[in-house]
């Protein structure tokens, strides 16, 4: 695994805690706790996505995130 991996890795695993603590969570709430570009976190979250890690129910407002797997 490359750094990049494992830095990538440590971030999602933050995003994905964030969201159990706050399924409402917004894209730029997420980028200021992280400390990375809201483009960093929606890169993650749709890895996240790929990796059927991560659901979104709902629309872009209003909805909110579902954590489906580890």
């Amino acid at each position: 695994m490359t750094e990049i991996d494992q830095t990538s890795g440590k971030t999602s695993g933050k995003i994905i805690a964030h969201i159990r603590e706050n399924p409402n969570i917004t894209i730029p709430e997420l980028s200021l706790l992280l400390e990375i570009t809201e483009r960093s976190v929606e890169r993650n979250i749709s890895q996240l996505q790929k990796d059927r890690k991560l659901l979104r129910i709902g629309p872009a407002k209003g909805g909110y995130w579902e954590v489906i797997g580890d």
